[in-house]
């Protein structure tokens, strides 16, 4: 495991989401009243703006990494909308210049004296909310495979191709666990490609975040995620600690029944690339 190549406009690595759009995603989140849709969805879309500004100097945002969303519900294919609708690897300076609209969202920040004031925002929007259909994990799986596939053969030495799988239920097309593998067969000279899953749930219970054994789950669903899912490099352990998220020498990259916090610092930490050039 090594999962320290430098990241640059020469050699820069890509991310591939994959996000569950079934039916069940209408449903709240651990118990409380925002669609799984609509906080998977939102989450996204901040962290895409986040990324775009972190990479972004003088002359513009830099391609440090390339960006695909798939979603998988009555059909499997790019979740981007507007401009980028129908593509899947995206140079993120793309991404950045190309929402489908930005939105102004209010939120409430410290007025200084103790209090709260409402503030507009401007919040742009990528991947809108989805919930149709069934869950055809396995095929998702596959298209994320053969992104990652192409990417690996054209970019060898490239820190290796994060792939974060977001769902709310279990595969309805087959047992994912040999796609899921077969994603992680495909290696770099920095390592293998890797694959993180979240699980978000209706049920009002404290998250599992990146457990290093599946003895605590609670049934075969949740330990075939855990098994699907790769062992956190020590630089995104290092930055989970610093969180304050706990995340032990085993930690695999997944976490099951996540409330609304949880999804942010999944695909916070999950994306934690190493240095950019």
């Amino acid at each position: 495991m090594t999962y320290a190549a430098e990241i640059s406009r020469a050699n820069p690595s890509c991310f591939v989401f994959l996000v569950d759009q079934s039916a069940s995603m209408n449903d709240p989140i651990g118990g409380g009243r925002q669609r799984k849709a609509d906080v998977v969805a939102d989450a996204l879309n901040r962290l895409l703006a986040e990324l775009s500004v972190k990479c972004a100097k003088e002359e513009g945002v830099r391609d440090y990494f390339h960006v695909a969303v798939i979603g998988y519900g009555h059909a499997v294919g790019s979740a981007f909308t507007g401009p980028l609708a129908g593509r899947d690897l995206v140079p993120l300076s793309q991404v950045a210049d190309q929402p489908a609209r930005v939105e102004k969202r209010t939120k409430k920040v410290p007025d200084g004296a103790g209090g709260l004031v409402e503030t507009t925002t401007r919040f742009p929007v990528w991947v809108d909310p989805v919930a149709h259909g069934a869950t055809p994990m396995c095929r998702a799986l596959a298209s994320a495979e053969s992104l990652v596939s192409d990417w690996v053969s054209r970019h060898p030495d490239s820190f290796p191709p994060i792939v974060l799988n977001l769902t709310d239920g279990e595969s309805t097309d087959g047992d994912p666990a040999g796609a899921a593998w077969a994603v992680q067969t495909h290696v770099t000279a920095d390592g293998a490609a890797l694959l993180f899953n979240l699980h978000v749930s209706a049920a009002d219970t404290v998250p599992v975040t990146f457990p290093d054994t599946d003895v605590a789950l609670p049934d075969t669903y949740a330990r075939t995620l855990f098994g699907m899912s790769s062992p956190l490099p020590p630089h995104m352990r290092f930055y989970a600690l610093q969180q304050g998220v706990p995340a032990g020498d085993l930690a695999r990259g997944f976490v099951y029944n996540a409330d609304i916090t949880s999804v942010v610092q999944f695909l916070d930490i999950g994306t934690r690339a190493t240095d950019l050039r």
